[in-house]
Order: C-alpha cells, then sequence, then structure tokens
C-alpha cells in the first residue's frame, strides 16, 4: 500500500529535524554525551589536603597530569582568573509533624528571588522562601515543627506550586536573624551522588576558602581546591585574580530527561558583577581570561549578552536584563563586538549610577556556542549525559571523550569532592 503524501511529509520531518524549525544546537542527544561512570570513581569525601588533588591539563591536544599546587606552571602570565565567591547556606531543615512524621525542607530561594537572598537572611522573627519539601503528602497539619534547647521554628505552607512550596518560617527568639537560624538548625545540602548524610566534614570543604555572598545551595566545587598557598603561586607571577557572584540553585543538579534539548527547560540563576570587574575584564579582553568553574564561565559568558541587548536597547528596564537559554542560538541581530558589549554595560551602571550588575541567566552552552570571553576553564569531572559534560564539549570540542577516558584510565577522582582540569579552549590553543 502506498503512504499518502501527508504521511510521507511526518516521516520526512520525523527523521529529517532540520526541517522542524529547530537550530542544530536545539537537536542534540543527551545520549550521545554519555559515559561509564562507575559508582567507586565517586569521590565521596575530599582529600586531606585541598591543593593535593590531581589536575589534568589538555593544551594544543595534549593531556599532561598535575596537581592543584602547581596550576599557576600552566596558565599564560597574561592571565586573569575569576571566581564565583557565593557561599553554600545551610538550607537543608529537618521538621517533624504533631504527630512525629519527618518532613524534610530545601530551602531554595526567597520569594522575593535570590537577588535579594541577602535581605531576607538578615530578617528577624519570619521569612518566606520556596523550598521543596520532602515527605509532603505526611503534612496534613497547619504547621511542622524543629524544636532545640535554643530555637524552636514553625514552618507554614503558603502556597503549592508544581514541584514547590511557598513556605513561611517564623522562630523563637525573635531577635535571631534567619541566617542564624539556618546556621543553628541546617544543613549543608551536599550532592544527592554522595548518597550519604552531610558530616562535620562538610562544614569546611563544600565551601571554597573565599566564600563570601551567601545564597547557593551547591558549591562552586571548581574552586574548593584552592588555597592560600595556590593564590600565593598565583601572585607571585603577577597573574591577576577577580570574584564575580552565582548563586548555584538546586537546577544545577537537574537531569536532562528530553530526547533533545529543545526540550529541556535550563534553570535560572541569579548573577552579580561589579562594575569594577567588568572593567577588568575590558581591561584584560586580549588577554588569558580564565574561568574557575562552569558557574563563573556561564556569569562570565552571559555579561556579553546582557551587554548585548543592552548595546541593541540602551534603554532597557532592568527587570529586562536577563539571558534566555536559546539566545545566543536564535538571535538575528546585527554582530556585537565584546568590547562594546562590555562598552555598554558598564555605561550603562554608571548612567543608572549602580556600582553592580544583577541580572538572571538561563544561558545553555552547548556544542556549536561561540564563546565570548573565556579563553580557559578549571572544572571538576562531571556527569555523564549533564548540562556541564555540554558546556565541556562545547569548550574543548571532540576531545571531551579523550579526556575523560584518560581521567578514568588513570584514577581520577570525578564530581564535587574529586580531582579537577584546566581546559584550554579549542579555538584557543
Amino acid at each position: 500500500m502506498y503512504k499518502s503524501f501527508d504521511i510521507i511529509v511526518a516521516d520526512f520531518k520525523q527523521y529529517h529535524p532540520l526541517n522542524t524549525g529547530m537550530t542544530k544546537e536545539q537537536q542534540i542527544s543527551i545520549h550521545d554525551y554519555h559515559y561509564d561512570l562507575p559508582q567507586d570513581r565517586i569521590a565521596k569525601y575530599p582529600l586531606a589536603e585541598r591543593d593535593a588533588s590531581k589536575l589534568l591539563v589538555y593544551q594544543n591536544k595534549t593531556i599532561t597530569e598535575s596537581q592543584y599546587i602547581c596550576l599557576d606552571e600552566y596558565l599564560p602570565a597574561n592571565s586573569l582568573l575569576f571566581f564565583n565567591n557565593t557561599k553554600v547556606i545551610p538550607a537543608r531543615l529537618f521538621f517533624k509533624t504533631a504527630t512525629q512524621k519527618d518532613i524534610e525542607i530545601f530551602c531554595l530561594e526567597p520569594v522575593s528571588g535570590k537577588a535579594d537572598v541577602y535581605a531576607s537572611m538578615l530578617q528577624h522573627t519570619g521569612a518566606q522562601w520556596k523550598c521543596l519539601v520532602g515527605g509532603a503528602a505526611k503534612w496534613k497539619e497547619t504547621y511542622v515543627f524543629l524544636n532545640s534547647a535554643d530555637l524552636q521554628i514553625k514552618a507554614e505552607i503558603k502556597e503549592r506550586l508544581q514541584g514547590t512550596f511557598i513556605l513561611e518560617f517564623t522562630w523563637e527568639p525573635a531577635d535571631k536573624t534567619f541566617a542564624e537560624v539556618l546556621q543553628i538548625a541546617g544543613a549543608i545540602p551536599i550532592p544527592p551522588y554522595l548518597k550519604r548524610a552531610t558530616e562535620e566534614i562538610d562544614l569546611e570543604r563544600y565551601q571554597t576558602i573565599y566564600a563570601q555572598k551567601e545564597g547557593s545551595v551547591a558549591a562552586p566545587t571548581a574552586g574548593l581546591h584552592f588555597t592560600d598557598r595556590v593564590f600565593e603561586k598565583l601572585k607571585a607571577r603577577h597573574i591577576t585574580t577577580d570574584y564575580v557572584t552565582l548563586h548555584v540553585g538546586a537546577g544545577t543538579f537537574k537531569p536532562v530527561k528530553s530526547a533533545t534539548m529543545a526540550e529541556h527547560d535550563m534553570h535560572g540563576e541569579y548573577i552579580d558583577v561589579s562594575l569594577a570587574a567588568i572593567e577588568n575584564i575590558l581591561e584584560h579582553i586580549d588577554d588569558n581570561i580564565t574561568a574557575v568553574g562552569t558557574t563563573s564561565l556561564r556569569t562570565l559568558e552571559s555579561l556579553y549578552w546582557l551587554g548585548e541587548k543592552i548595546a541593541r536597547n540602551p534603554n532597557i528596564q532592568t527587570s529586562e536584563l536577563l539571558v534566555h537559554q536559546w539566545q545566543p542560538y536564535e538571535e538575528k541581530t546585527r554582530e556585537v563586538s565584546l568590547k562594546q558589549s562590555l562598552e555598554a554595560i558598564i555605561n550603562y551602571l554608571k548612567e543608572h549610577q549602580q556600582q553592580r550588575l544583577f541580572a538572571k541567566t538561563s544561558l545553555l552552552i552547548v556544542p556549536g556556542y561561540t564563546f565570548k570571553v573565556v579563553k580557559a576553564l578549571v572544572t571538576n569531572f562531571h556527569q555523564p549525559e549533564s548540562t556541564l559534560i555540554l558546556l565541556v564539549a562545547a569548550f574543548v570540542g571532540e576531545d571531551w571523550r579523550k579526556i575523560y577516558q584518560y581521567a578514568l584510565e588513570h584514577d581520577f577522582r570525578f564530581l564535587s569532592y574529586g580531582d579537577g582540569s584546566l581546559l584550554f579552549r579549542k579555538d584557543n590553543i
């Protein structure tokens, strides 16, 4: 039996996705970015010394093995390193119902958004946060309780959202701030793939030594390897360092479940970059700008797209300063240089008498992305079929498989508490 014309057209669209209107980046299948990661290769605990972690260096298609304490030896003298100075908050709280049933609450962000997390942490008597709730079906009463010798906390559901809840917390004694409440009663939310409870060691080691701005529910883990000794060696070689802030959300652990990336919703995160840091990037525009961690990289690359928006619309509202996940792949606008983009941000901030840029980014970096700012990346080894693997593949090309195979064959430790790498961009070698 012959197929009808409509069926033939439908078959053509199914097997020839270029005709569906999707970009080639949206057609990417996450299954093409799989590798076998044995459970015993996932580091459950950090090494005794942060900077003793192994460092894989990839440059000129060549792999070299070293340690983080020697990082400075592999960076050009004109390097500018950017670190994410966000601080992980003790966001996990363990409550009881009136009938003593367990309720686990994971604080994600204040209802006003991560941009106002600092103000929310300083609130007294009460705070409203968007949260994940474990055991929500057992929550029948108005309140659940967390009581200790020094603190009594109540939580009430104010609104049920899709997958999350708006909760209101109240506590006694009321003179404590919400930050103090979390420090007393909360636990550091270590990654779920560690498959263990938070322990004493995590309070110190699941935090960078330069963590400053509270707001993350996951650590920017590439920075966990840095010590005062490493910073001293960088300074001795006149390698410049600077900081940006991206508050890491729980979405960083969100798996890609869709057949193609077109159906994956990239989580949004808030960034905070000082005017001085943006001017520093502009000053080093031709130098080796290195991102320490994928969060720093996404922040720096997001700056370009924010500046591109401002350059096209100098009167843009602050509320419109956000980067959509497909913006770099779908924008059909005139090309704006990195210099023009940075100058647009600087002029915008000065005109509005602001010293910091606050914005939101959902930037998704996949193979096909054209990097605008970052030329080298310090990063850990990431989970298979994750958006972070896509980012690495975009940065180094098909050699990502060669890099990960080397790490597996040479006893590198994987994920948050594991070893790491210094990767030079494929078109910057």
